[in-house]
């Protein structure tokens, strides 16, 4: 369904641990609505394959690559509590920052990631520039966002992290960072319908890639492709689609 792009070791190891880093961002940015896990299993049934857990992943990226795990234990402890729907510390700051979701949780995930080439690696000054001129904020997590114009409040379209965990950019440092990538996920449902949001996200990493001469690739760290971007749209569609269905039965 890909095409294959070839890597260095280092951008492999990265972009492992940066799987869990979205999982992490993602999560620690949401709240669990009540009756959505009943939704997301109704929907989906036994069709879906069996995902592993945080843990089980985290292991594995440990195992495989020799880091330590790109979250420590306690914020792992955390993040299972809240998937499994236990009541978990409030950790919200009393105002909060540009792109944290205002509440709701989330069921799918929609990433791309941009490279740095072989044997280059993107510094933090140029990322930063680039950033502005896509038209990004810093802000919640100290990640980059994309917000809905004139309504901030209504949290990020798609967020932007660095691909070295903890998956932040520290901008006290940021003359110091090299990282090999960065990464483009956008948590869905979010404040705009799924392909509304894609049509946002993939011309802003392709602008980025120009400016910072990078490679874009799709969630499988394959080069991403005309075919494969027709294919997410068409997911996506789909995906408007039932929740434009669910949202006419739980209005009436």
């Amino acid at each position: 369904m890909f095409d294959g792009l070839s890597e260095t070791a280092l951008l492999r190891i990265a972009i492992g641990a940066a799987a869990v880093v979205l999982f992490a961002v993602i999560i620690l940015t949401s709240r669990r609505r009540p009756g959505q896990g009943q939704r997301a299993a109704g929907t989906r049934g036994s069709r879906d394959r069996q995902e592993p857990t945080l843990r089980e992943i985290l292991e594995a990226d440990a195992g495989a690559g020799g880091q330590e795990p790109a979250v420590e234990q306690g914020e792992l402890d955390l993040l299972e509590k809240t998937l499994a729907g236990e009541p978990v510390p409030d950790r919200r700051p009393a105002v909060a920052a540009p792109g944290a979701r205002p509440g709701g949780n989330f069921d799918k995930i929609v990433t791309l990631y941009l490279a740095a080439r072989a044997g280059q690696a993107f510094h933090g000054p140029d990322l930063v520039v680039a950033a502005e001129k896509a038209g990004l904020v810093f802000g919640h997590m100290n990640v980059f966002h994309r917000l809905v114009d004139n309504h901030p409040e209504q949290g990020p379209v798609f967020s932007v992290a660095n691909l070295v965990k903890p998956g932040s950019f520290d901008m006290a440092r940021i003359q110091d960072l090299r990282t090999p990538g960065i990464s483009f996920f956008m948590a869905l449902p979010g404040p705009l319908p799924a392909l509304d949001a894609w049509d946002a996200m993939l011309p802003t990493a392709q602008r980025m890639a120009e400016l910072l001469d990078g490679v874009l690739l799709d969630e499988e760290r394959n080069a991403l492709g005309r075919q494969r971007i027709a294919h997410i749209r068409e997911d996506l569609r789909g995906y408007d689609r039932k929740q434009q269905k669910w949202d006419l039965r739980t209005t009436r």
